[in-house]
């Protein structure tokens, strides 16, 4: 099981639950964050922190965005588990879901 970042994300950012996850598993690709699944050991520490209310645990995804779980795997495909984000910075990549949404004027 594992935490999922979902559409809430798209074009915002904030970034505190990276500053928050003790095992460095929230990457940043272009328009969103996601959270590797194999790295992440489950804590929930990144979820009170996320100010639009995007993380959610595996099994707690709102219907509407249960393509979010599939994003945040299929984002590592290409990249393997690297072991940590903040050795790889931005990822110039989104996973196909989140390249093709509308962009989103910030305060929107």
């Amino acid at each position: 099981m594992t935490y999922v970042i979902a559409e809430p994300c798209v074009d915002v950012k904030d970034k505190a639950c990276i500053d928050e996850c003790p095992v460095d598993c929230i990457y940043e690709g272009k328009r969103s964050l996601y959270i590797h699944p194999d790295e992440c050991v489950d804590c929930g520490a990144c979820e009170p922190v996320c100010p639009v209310e995007a993380i959610y645990y595996e099994d707690d995804v709102p219907s509407q965005w249960s393509g979010y779980y599939d994003a945040n795997v299929h984002f590592f495909d290409a990249l393997g588990s690297p072991g940590g984000a903040a050795k790889l910075g931005v990822i110039d990549a989104d996973h196909p879901l989140i390249a093709t949404l509308p962009l989103r004027v910030q305060g929107e």
